[in-house]
């Protein structure tokens, strides 16, 4: 039967949605009204026990990972349809539940979501190992890339339902078994996600979903059964992660925290970077790892950017997210406002602020999570609000006059994400974005996906891949298998083993 409403107070176990096992549930907060919105189950150690025993069984039966790559494709090809067909109510869902702009979640998160699907929907046929070989005498090698088991997947608040097929996307085309836990403050559309995967008819234990509770994380990370971990979150998390999973040697697979660079020159098109600049800056809000949030500009255009720059943004709508003229809804939770509200204080005693700094006050909407468009400028280089994510929207204009210092510049923080130059000069284009230490680098514009290519972070944030090949080869093993073509019951070799030489 088909769904006509999407549940969201159910666990995925075992290809049922089940209560948690403790019967909590969680209070969820409309970023924007400040009130409580909905609820969610709460999981603990004992849910993450079963859907990893689940995903255990599911596993070793290989009811998902020895079935062939076609059958695979047709369940996520189904699956995306799916969420094609549930992409407004889950667009809305989304809104309510992170804050961010029903036209940013309707029109760009969840049609890509879908896309990605699709992607992996028939890489799942297209994964494959080296061409058989004799490499040695005698013998015939190959090499074949076979899933890695049950994959644990911890997702981040900021893109809830994208993150997650970004994940689950890869892992299922290679047939590994999930076991996926969103984040505590935005499970919604997640949670929907499980029950279109038993409409899409993904076998039992699969994909599992449990949610948020005490000692969740921690569980799944420990768990022996668990043989890769895959995390998308700050750095400080992932560091934890990387820890707790070194105690069983497990895989891990992190996309981690960002402070994108934003190099102009002189020769670029200024009214294209300051256009760029505030979609890159100001994305959901400045909560993107790959948001613009240091923007160096050549001295020569410097005022000329800036002032444009300040103008574009003062035109940013900051309102209701249900609003189809809102640009840029609330931050996702009181304590990320806090965090935000903190960094800029520091950043009062450091510099200059061309505009915003507050809190942005919505009438209907006081107690919501809201805060200004903000440029900073004259700060230094050792400043926090250039050195570290703050993940709100917060964005610092620096000059600079050389081209060998804006690369120095830009790669002075610990995080190597995104960034992106802006030129006319196509050797300059070159020369820059391969100097500087990011695994995205977008030319003379930022912010862009596309499904076919690798997104992943160099330095603190992060190895391996999300989207692309490179991905589905991440969440597999390589494994070198060698033929004996000759049938010889005594191999020359075998003498310096035992015996004489023949």
């Amino acid at each position: 039967m088909a769904v006509e409403t999407l549940q969201t107070d159910r666990l995925l176990i075992d290809g049922a949605l089940v209560a948690s096992a403790s019967g909590r549930q969680t209070t969820l907060i409309n970023p924007a009204t400040g009130a409580p919105a909905d609820v969610a189950p709460e999981s603990d150690a004992t849910d993450v026990g079963r859907a990893v025993a689940a995903a255990k069984a599911a596993f070793e039966d290989g009811r998902w990972s020895r079935v062939g790559p076609n059958a695979r494709a047709a369940a996520l090809y189904k699956l995306a349809d799916l969420l094609e067909q549930h992409l407004g109510a889950l667009a809305a869902m989304e809104s309510r539940n992170v804050g961010k702009s029903i036209k940013l979640a309707r029109d760009s998160d969840l049609p890509f979501s879908v896309d990605c699907l699709r992607f992996f929907a028939g890489a799942a046929r297209a994964l494959e190992g080296r061409a058989a070989a004799e490499y040695v005498p005698g013998y015939t090698s190959m090499v074949r890339r076979q899933p890695v088991g049950v994959v644990g997947q911890l997702c981040p608040w900021n893109y809830p339902l994208m993150m997650a097929i970004w994940k689950i996307g890869p892992a299922l085309a290679a047939g590994n078994t999930v076991v996926l836990k969103p984040a505590k403050e935005t499970p919604l559309t997640t949670l929907a996600l499980g029950q279109l995967a038993l409409e899409a008819d993904l076998p039992p234990g699969v994909l599992n979903i449990v949610t948020s509770g005490e000692g969740v994380g921690a569980a799944l990370v420990a768990h022996p059964d668990v043989r890769m971990i895959s995390l998308t979150g700050a750095s400080e998390t992932g560091a934890i992660v990387v820890r707790e999973a070194a105690g069983s040697l497990k895989r891990v697979h992190m996309e981690l925290g960002g402070k994108a660079p934003f190099v102009v020159f002189a020769d670029a098109d200024l009214e294209a970077a300051a256009q760029g600049a505030i979609a890159g800056g100001f994305v959901n809000t400045g909560q993107d790892c790959t948001a613009a949030t240091r923007i160096y500009v050549e001295r020569v255009a410097y005022e000329a950017f800036l002032s444009r720059f300040v103008e574009l943004a003062q035109q940013i709508r900051v309102g209701d997210p249900a609003s189809e003229q809102t640009d840029m809804g609330p931050l996702v939770s009181a304590a990320q406002l806090g965090r935000v509200e903190a960094l800029v204080r520091t950043a009062r005693a450091q510099g200059h602020f061309a505009l915003g700094g507050e809190r942005a006050h919505i009438p209907g909407m006081e107690n919501g999570y809201f805060f200004q468009p903000t440029i900073i400028t004259d700060v230094p280089d050792d400043a926090a609000v250039v050195t570290q994510e703050i993940f709100g929207p917060v964005v610092v204009v620096l000059p600079f006059d050389r081209e060998e210092e804006a690369i120095a510049r830009a790669n002075a923080v610990r995080y190597g994400l995104a960034g992106s130059v802006w030129t006319g000069n196509v050797q300059r284009a070159l020369r820059v974005s391969a100097a500087l230490e990011f695994g995205t680098v977008w030319v003379n514009d930022h912010l862009p996906l596309a499904a076919e290519m690798p997104h992943g972070g160099f330095k603190q944030s992060g190895f391996g891949k999300d989207m692309s090949l490179y991905a589905l080869e991440d969440y597999t093993e390589i494994k070198h298998v060698m033929l004996d073509t000759t049938g010889a019951r005594r191999k020359p070799w075998h003498y310096t083993i035992f015996g004489d030489a023949e």
